[in-house]
């Protein structure tokens, strides 16, 4: 048997959340499970009860709580997980709204940005207000061809606060490849930037982000984040709007977050392949 290169020491494994979970479905479960391996074993004996502790120990936030567990454990994939839950996926992403870090943005070029639980919480708010006066609801699709950005994170966000189903592709992509995979979910709203950096240089996609605007004829509103340089002209994309111009301006927004049952699709994955089929 090889020799670990690190083991934890025991303040460490006492105060991970591992051992805090293992604890609590010892306590509820009448068991006596000590390590990872007896977490994983009983985990895949006992499915049902495992993702109940699982749903407990995460505190998911609720508006109708589930009816069961799973459905059916010999459909697999295409049982049902967790009927009758009604829930936000942002709301539990955005419980907090606080002063701790939410995120720490470094970009290639020495760029950087930190944004904490409160201002995430406003950014969102401000960006989903934004949406939902521009027509998006349940439903309705928002795409970002985006960069890395706390942006990208932001729009995902509100967009699935609002039910609406999010997908992306980075802006490394060629704009035929990214009509293609966008197009097929016929979005209601585009979220792009105006370019990225590679290797310390500059790379501008404005034109592809047109190209694509003029490409998908679902579109109602494009928004532009500024990244490589300060509000760059965007009057030939379509509907284009700077990022900072379509947010709302409104101080101290509640989000309504959407209740949408556990199964309802919030985000659309497209293979690596040019065909961009889902």
């Amino acid at each position: 048997m090889r020799k670990p290169l690190w083991i934890p020491s025991e303040e460490r494994i006492q105060q991970a959340n591992i051992t805090r979970f293992m604890d609590k479905v010892n306590a509820r479960q009448n068991l006596n499970l000590r390590s990872y391996v007896e977490l994983y074993q009983w985990s895949v004996e006992n499915i049902p009860d495992f993702w109940a502790e699982m749903w407990d120990f995460g505190k998911i936030k609720t508006s109708i709580t589930y009816d069961q567990v799973v459905e059916n454990l010999t459909k697999f994939p295409g049982t049902r997980w967790f009927p009758g839950a009604r829930l936000n996926f942002a709301e539990n992403l955005l419980r907090y709204r606080d002063d701790q870090l939410a995120f720490i943005f470094a970009g290639e070029t020495q760029i950087s940005k930190r944004m904490t639980y409160a201002e995430l919480y406003d950014s969102v708010a401000r960006l989903a207000q934004s949406l939902r006066e521009t027509g998006v609801g349940v439903g309705d699709r928002v795409v970002g061809y985006m960069p890395n950005l706390i942006e990208t994170a932001i729009g995902m966000l509100a967009a699935t606060s609002l039910g609406a189903t999010w997908s992306s592709c980075a802006t490394d992509i060629g704009p035929a490849a990214a009509t293609e995979r966008l197009g097929q979910v016929e979005p209601k709203v585009l979220i792009t930037a105006d370019g990225y950096f590679y290797k310390g240089k500059s790379f501008d996609t404005l034109d592809h982000a047109a190209e694509v605007a003029r490409g998908i004829a679902s579109l109602k509103k494009v928004i532009v984040v500024s990244y490589t340089r300060e509000r760059p002209e965007i009057s030939q994309i379509p509907n284009a709007v700077h990022y900072d111009d379509f947010l709302s301006k409104e101080n101290h927004l509640e989000i309504q977050f959407e209740q949408l049952p556990f199964d309802y699709p919030l985000y659309i994955m497209f293979s690596s392949g040019t065909t961009g089929k889902p």
